[in-house]
């Protein structure tokens, strides 16, 4: 992997953690108001499920696999 390409992961890595965190606000200050949409609900935490995934996966691509 090229330097460029790491940075590039780096940059989106950041991305999508943000996301992550702002995802859990909502879902957050949905479970709180008194009558939470629960289908607006179900959809942010799909959502915050595949970015998760996808940090996961970027994270293993800038780990190097170290042989034991």
């Amino acid at each position: 992997m090229t330097d460029e390409e790491e940075r590039e992961l780096g940059v989106e890595l950041a991305r999508l953690q943000q996301e992550h965190r702002d995802l859990d606000a909502a879902i957050e200050a949905l479970h709180q108001s008194p009558a939470p949409d629960l289908l607006r609900l179900q959809r942010l935490k799909k959502r915050k499920l595949q970015l998760r995934d996808r940090i996961a996966f970027i994270e293993d691509q800038i780990t190097p696999d170290i042989i034991a």
